[in-house]
């Protein structure tokens, strides 16, 4: 070896360096000079040789040539007998980690191993194939059985948001998603609720009679005024301009409307459009069965959360400025019995209605006269109190896309018992993720992407606590929840079925119909609505009092409420009273309450598991194109008959209609692309389905403040700024700026569809 080691290091010292360096030349061109070292240049320019080449270094003898070729051998052989040896006793040791049957000895290793901690290997985990497995998996567990026992420990005499009851009720579910080991975790919101004043009563004076009504309506502006009685039938646009026709001022007046058709808020809202100075409020006998002195309860703010926090959180480290919601009515409201409201009726003179007005409802001995002639005293005494309210959430993560997921959420507070509004819903939020859980624990499922629970408070109010987790975490929760499963009021009765979701859940609204046996007979509930033009039959407009409106009008995530409920209803007629209890919800499913809460937790379940599971979300972006055709067609007409007339000057439509045109080529680009990808590709399907996701989101409009328009849809949203607004607006100056807004906001969607930069078409 040191032969060896003495002949390479007498060659090594031997040998001589160059360096490099660019010269420029006098075309401009870059070319090398080869370098010597110093010392050998100096020599060279002696000897009158040229810089420009290395002179041949010399030769070394034969024998040394011949050691250093034999040391390099073995030092090669060597490396590879000690790199044998190695990888040979790393495989004796893991065939010796408990893979050999029992009653059988492990050969041991020649040489002892060095003391390493192996790593630890996950085997495998066998998940069941897609679609009718986990449908059966999830069936099996949803059983009426397990209702019978998880509606018994959920009913509560009562549940006010904020209250102790609330708080207990919460800290029981937080305990049941530790159990299920969930994780969960208390999101805390101090938020201004009204409450009726317990010293100051509302009251209601006509003539010599005074009334004081338990119910009342939160978040109606507190006053006492005086007007003219005048009745309204339900409030709705058509039925002012049925009172006007009939030359009945409404400005200054106190209208009387009956309950039903559209929300609190929204009749208040009309009536104070018209000038009204204040709106009672009554259930007829028409539209509601029970007793007639059932005190009703309900809300009056044109909006959802903290009507005191517009846009931003209610949290309680937070300085926010003195604002208020543009939703807050400027008018007193509340509301009265029936037997009230006869009494009212009897007294109110004036012309009455004609037969095809619809203004006649169901009391008795009532002429349902339109007034205008009597006068009456309105006093609401209502107070704000700031509470401590507490959303609870669980979560089953994911274990390919965990920052993805998909939340079911249900109300837990409510107006009396509140058992079809809240006890429901929080049974099956408690049912449906032990499921789950059991069938990621015991049953191998592997979700892709995560499932959040979430149990709100403050629904009552206008689904305030939701609403106040939305604005706390808007910049996070845009780009993760890609959908919103509504577990509130999903049983109202027996025979029929109806739901209100974003387009793009329309395909697997469908398909989750198909699939889900009905609890009513046989046969599935897609069976039960009818084969034939079923979404005339289901799909309902999502109104603002929607629990999920918010996720999707606020938020931009597709969201769906869904309802079994007896035929020929909208609704479920004891929301709001002291009468929501299982008895009569039992009545009114034909005593298969369990039987139909298990069918409507199976629904929630198999949409979601779906969501979570396949490769691709199960979104349809197909289905929003002919929601904006229809939407794009109405502005074009509209704007055509106002450029004909010449109220119009200067604007032209088809810039919208191009932006139409790229939104239906992103959507041919999606599909496209989903046909030519390898959707067990992870990084490949993720981009595509960050491309679907996309969708809702870019369909709010950018250019709105979220304090005076939260509903910042496009399509589904409400204010000047939406497609449907646009059609209607007599405004010029108004048109003309909306619309330039919504093509950017229509285009931008079809931009954000495309994915990347250089896709994006630019026809417009």
């Amino acid at each position: 070896m040191d032969r060896v080691r003495s002949a390479f290091n007498s060659m090594m010292k031997s040998e001589r360096y160059s360096r490099f360096t660019l010269q420029p030349a006098e075309d401009g061109e870059r070319h090398v000079e080869v370098k010597l070292s110093d010392g050998a240049t100096e020599a060279e320019d002696q000897a009158g040789g040229s810089p420009s080449f290395r002179p041949a270094p010399p030769r070394q003898k034969r024998s040394t040539v011949c050691y250093l070729a034999l040391g390099i051998l073995l030092i090669f052989v060597t490396g590879y007998v000690l790199g044998y040896l190695c990888h040979r006793e790393t495989q004796v040791e893991s065939v010796n980690c408990g893979t050999e049957p029992e009653g059988t000895t492990a050969t041991p290793p020649v040489v002892t191993p060095p003391v390493v901690t192996p790593p630890v290997v996950t085997p495998p985990v066998v998940v069941p194939a897609p679609d009718v497995p986990l449908n059966q998996l999830l069936t099996q567990k949803l059983t009426s059985h397990a209702f019978d026992q998880t509606l018994r420990d959920f009913v509560m005499p009562s549940c006010s948001a904020g209250s102790e009851e609330d708080r207990s009720l919460a800290n029981r579910i937080f305990d049941q998603f530790k159990k299920a080991e969930m994780e969960p975790w208390t999101d805390i919101h101090y938020v201004q609720l009204q409450t009726p004043d317990s010293k100051r009563p509302n009251r209601v004076l006509f003539g010599v009679d005074v009334y004081e009504p338990k119910g009342y309506l939160a978040y109606s502006a507190p006053r006492k005024v005086e007007g003219k009685l005048v009745y309204g039938n339900y409030g709705r646009q058509e039925d002012l301009d049925v009172l006007q026709k009939k030359n009945i001022e409404l400005k200054g007046n106190v209208l009387l409307l009956r309950a039903g058709k559209i929300s609190f808020a929204e009749q208040v809202d009309n009536a104070a459009t018209k000038g009204a100075s204040a709106v009672l409020i009554y259930p007829d006998a028409q539209d509601y069965t029970y007793v007639a002195d059932t005190a009703l309860y309900g809300h009056v703010h044109l909006g959802s959360g903290d009507p005191y926090t517009p846009g931003f959180p209610s949290f309680n480290h937070t300085q926010f400025p003195p604002t208020q919601s543009s939703g807050l009515p400027k008018i007193p409201a509340q509301t009265i019995t029936a037997n009230m409201a006869s009494a009212l009726l009897q007294k109110i003179g004036g012309p009455e209605p004609d037969a095809s007005s619809g203004f006649k409802g169901g009391l008795p001995s009532v002429a349902y006269s339109l007034g205008g002639s009597e006068n009456i005293t309105v006093e609401v005494n209502n107070v704000l109190v700031n509470r401590e309210i507490h959303n609870v959430f669980g979560v089953i993560k994911g274990f390919t896309d965990p920052d993805r997921y998909v939340v079911l959420g249900a109300q837990r507070d409510a107006w009396g018992k509140g058992f079809a509004k809240a006890t429901v819903g929080t049974s099956i939020l408690i049912e449906l993720a032990k499921a789950v859980h059991e069938m990621v624990e015991n049953d191998g499922f592997r979700p892709r992407r995560s499932l959040v629970f979430a149990s709100w408070s403050a629904g009552e109010y206008g689904s305030v606590g939701a609403t106040e987790w939305l604005e706390g975490y808007m910049s996070s929760i845009d780009k993760r929840v890609f959908t919103y499963i509504s577990l509130d009021g999903v049983v109202m009765g027996r025979g029929s079925f109806m739901a209100s979701a974003s387009p793009l859940l329309h395909s697997l609204l469908e398909t989750t119909m198909r699939e889900v046996k009905s609890p009513f007979g046989s046969g599935t509930v897609y069976d039960m609505v009818g084969t034939s033009n079923w979404e005339a039959k289901t799909l309902r407009p999502m109104s603002m009092d929607d629990p999920a409106y918010p996720f999707l009008a606020f938020s931009g995530i597709p969201s769906i409420s869904f309802h079994f409920i007896s035929p020929n209803t909208e609704a479920y007629s004891y929301y709001g009273t002291n009468l929501d209890d299982v008895d009569r919800l039992n009545y009114a499913t034909g005593h298969l309450t369990s039987e139909t809460v298990a069918a409507a937790a199976q629904f929630a379940g198999q949409m979601a598991l779906r969501l979570v599971h396949d490769h691709l979300l199960s979104l349809d972006v197909g289905r929003y194109s002919s929601v904006i055709t229809k939407a794009v067609v109405r502005v074009y007409k509209r704007i055509s008959q106002l450029s004909q007339s010449g109220q119009l000057k200067g604007v032209n439509s088809n810039w919208l209609n191009r932006a139409r045109g790229s939104f239906q080529r992103a959507v041919m680009s999606i599909k496209t692309d989903i046909q030519n990808t390898d959707l067990s590709d992870k990084e490949a399907c993720r981009i595509l389905n960050d491309r679907i996701m996309s969708v809702e989101h870019s369909l709010l409009s950018p250019y709105v403040s979220p304090i005076e328009t939260p509903f910042r849809h496009l399509l589904l949203g409400r204010g000047s700024h939406t497609l449907a607004s646009i059609a209607e607006t007599t405004d010029m100056e108004q048109l003309h700026i909306q619309l330039a807004l919504a093509t950017w906001n229509l285009q931008g969607c079809a931009n954000a569809m495309e994915g990347n930069l250089w896709d994006i078409d630019e026809e417009i």
